[in-house]
């Protein structure tokens, strides 16, 4: 066998024997209005955690310029609870913000997976 004929079979046996946990995915959002210009956002989070060297670490609540208005700290992986979710209160946010996006990141490869947009409540 050539090289050119083996490579396929041994880069496919090295990728199968590796575990990916993927990105970060948020699967949904709940935001109330809990007085003027502040709100409670409820996320719901979707990751493989592997445990403490990769799991689901924060997640963000961006204005649709890209600012960040509020994070999330996840001080703990959640490999037995999937999906699971975690709120966030006393998010401040202008009025002049209608729009916000969130997004979750994770420990090894940052942001990258399903985000959700939302209107807020007015």
């Amino acid at each position: 066998m050539t090289l050119l004929k083996i490579l396929p079979l041994i880069i496919a046996f090295v990728f199968s024997s590796i575990s990916f946990a993927e990105e970060a995915d948020v699967l949904n959002v709940e935001v109330k209005k809990m007085s003027k210009g502040t709100y409670q956002f409820s996320v719901t989070v979707s990751h493989k955690d592997e445990g403490w060297n990769h799991y689901a670490d924060k997640w963000d609540i961006a204005a649709p310029d890209g600012t960040i208005l509020a994070t999330r700290t996840l001080h703990h992986p959640h490999v037995d609870e999937q999906p699971f979710t975690r709120s966030l209160s006393g998010v401040k946010i202008s009025s002049k913000i209608k729009k916000v996006t969130v997004r979750a990141n994770d420990s090894v490869h940052g942001f990258g997976g399903k985000t959700i947009s939302v209107t807020l409540p007015q």
